[in-house]
C-alpha cells in the first residue's frame, strides 16, 4: 500500500484568508486541511502526522504560539511556520528560537509562502524517512546479524564497534554477496549518527545520465549527498562510478563541501562508506580510478572475508537462514539431511552469504533436491577430497592455525595432517594471521 501524500495543516481564523491560502496550496499541488480553529486542527496531529503546520498567531481561544508548544511537546520535528502581523514579530522571533520551522510577515506573497511549505514538507519527509530507517536498521541488526564465530568475523564486528562512533570515512571491500552493505549499515546504527539518515546508493546501478544529478542534485532538489547530511553516506560498488562523478565525490570527501548550482558551496556534515568488490589499487594502477580518492576513503579499510575462508561459519549461517526461511513462509523448520550437510561442507559458495541464504530458503520450499551444485556433479574422488579439504580448513580456522590442536580435534597423528595439508595445498599460517 502507497503512503498519504505529505499535507499542510493551515489554520487560520480569517475565512477569507484561510481560504485563498488553501486555494494557493491546491494550485501549487500540495495537499491542504485548513481549519479556523487550533484545538480542532490539535486534534489531527500526533507524532506520525505525514506533513507540516501553517498557522497564524492571533487567534481566539488557541493562539499560534500556545499551538506551536503543544505541537513540539507532541513531536519536536514537526516544523510549524507561523504568520505574523507586524506586532508579533518579536512573538515570532522568539518561537523560531524555540524551534518553529519558519514566519511569515503579513502581508505577503502566496509564492512566499509555498516556498517555505515546501521546504517544511522536504524537511519533514525526511525525518519520517530516518525513523523508518531506524527501525529497519534495528530490525537488521535483530534479524540479519553479522553471523559468524571464527576468529575473523569475531574481529570483524570487534573493529566495527570501534570503528563506529568515530567519524573516519571507512572502505569496505568484499567479493559479492558478503555483506558489505550490512557492515555499513551497523557502523551508522552503532554510531551516534544513528538517528539520521543513512543513505545507500548503489553507484552501478545509477545511469550516467542521471548520475550527477541524484548524486549532487539540481536546483529543483537535492540529491543523495545531501539527504545523508548529519548521517551516513554510503557508496556500493564505488569502482563502477565515471571518473567524472569521482572527481566531484572528492571535493564532498575531502571538504565536506556540495556544490550548489548558481551559489556558494553547502557544508554537509556526513560519514562515508565505501564500498568495492574489486581491488581499488589495481583500478588505480590501470587508469580507472583516481588514487586522491582512494587515499581520502581508505582512511581504514574493513575486508570481509568470503564463506570459504570460514567454513566453520557455514552451518552457523545456513542454521539461521533456515529458522529465517521457515518462518516467512509459515513453513516447519526442515531436518538438516545428509545431502544437505555434505553441500555445505563442500560447496565453494561462491556468491557467499548471498547464495547460502538462498539455499537455505530452497530447502524449506522443498525444491533444492532438483538443483543440484557443481559439487553435486564431481566424481567421488575429488568429492571426498574436498570434504577433507574443507573439514581441515574448519578445524585450522576455530584453532587458529594451530596444528596439534586441529590434529587433536581431527583425532588424526600429527604427520598424517600434515601428509594431508601437503595434499590440499594448505598452508597453516593463513589462519592464524588472516583478517
Amino acid at each position: 500500500m502507497s503512503e498519504s501524500p505529505l499535507r499542510v495543516v493551515l489554520i487560520d481564523d480569517d475565512e477569507g484568508l484561510r481560504t485563498a491560502l488553501a486555494d494557493s496550496f491546491t494550485i501549487a499541488g500540495i495537499e491542504v486541511e485548513p481549519h479556523g480553529d487550533a484545538r480542532a486542527a490539535l486534534a489531527q496531529l500526533d507524532a506520525d502526522f505525514r506533513g507540516i503546520v501553517v498557522s497564524d498567531i492571533r487567534m481566539p481561544r488557541m493562539d499560534g504560539h500556545a499551538l506551536f508548544e503543544a505541537v513540539g511537546a507532541r513531536d519536536p520535528e514537526l516544523p510549524v511556520i507561523l504568520m505574523t502581523g507586524h506586532g508579533d514579530i518579536a512573538m515570532a522571533v522568539a518561537a523560531l528560537k524555540q524551534g518553529a520551522f519558519d514566519f511569515i510577515a503579513k502581508p505577503f506573497a502566496a509564492d512566499h509562502l509555498i516556498a517555505s511549505a515546501r521546504r517544511a514538507l522536504e524537511m519533514r519527509r525526511l525525518v519520517l524517512e530516518n525513523r523508518r530507517l531506524r527501525v529497519a536498521a534495528a530490525e537488521a541488526e535483530t534479524h540479519y546479524p553479522l553471523i559468524g564465530d571464527t576468529p575473523a568475523m569475531v574481529r570483524l564486528r570487534e573493529t566495527i564497534r570501534q570503528l563506529a562512533d568515530v567519524d573516519v570515512d571507512v572502505l569496505v571491500e568484499g567479493e559479492t554477496g558478503t555483506g558489505k552493505e550490512l557492515v555499513a549499515l551497523l557502523l551508522h546504527r552503532w554510531s551516534h549518527r544513528r538517528a539520521r539518515q543513512f543513505v545507500a546508493v548503489d553507484c552501478a546501478a545509477l545511469p550516467d545520465a542521471v548520475a550527477d544529478e541524484a548524486l549532487f542534485g539540481s536546483r529543483a532538489q537535492p540529491g543523495r549527498v545531501a539527504d545523508a547530511d548529519r548521517g551516513t553516506l554510503f557508496l556500493d560498488e564505488i569502482d563502477s562510478m565515471s571518473p567524472a562523478l569521482q572527481g566531484k565525490l572528492l571535493r564532498v570527501v575531502e571538504e565536506r563541501e556540495l556544490p550548489q548550482p548558481g551559489g556558494a558551496p553547502r557544508v554537509v556534515n556526513l560519514r562515508v562508506v565505501a564500498a568495492a568488490k574489486t581491488d581499488l589499487g589495481a583500478a588505480v594502477a590501470e587508469g580507472r580510478f583516481r588514487a586522491d580518492l582512494l587515499y581520502r576513503l581508505e582512511t581504514v579499510r574493513l575486508r570481509i572475508p568470503p564463506l570459504r575462508e570460514r567454513r566453520a561459519d557455514v552451518p552457523l549461517l545456513f542454521a539461521y537462514f533456515l529458522g529465517e526461511a521457515a518462518e516467512r513462509f509459515g513453513r516447519e523448520r526442515p531436518n538438516i539431511d545428509p545431502a544437505v550437510e555434505a553441500r555445505l561442507v563442500a560447496d565453494d559458495w561462491t556468491g557467499n552469504v548471498r547464495e547460502l541464504r538462498n539455499y537455505a530458503t530452497r530447502v524449506v520450499l522443498g525444491v533444492a533436491e532438483g538443483t543440484p551444485s557443481a559439487a553435486d556433479q564431481l566424481p567421488l574422488a575429488e568429492r571426498v577430497d574436498r570434504f577433507e579439504a574443507a573439514t581441515i580448513r574448519a578445524a585450522l580456522d576455530r584453532v587458529r592455525g594451530d596444528v596439534a590442536a586441529a590434529a587433536a580435534e581431527l583425532q588424526l597423528p600429527r604427520r598424517s595432517l600434515y601428509d594431508r595439508l601437503q595434499r590440499h595445498g594448505i598452508e597453516p599460517a593463513a589462519f592464524r594471521h588472516r583478517e
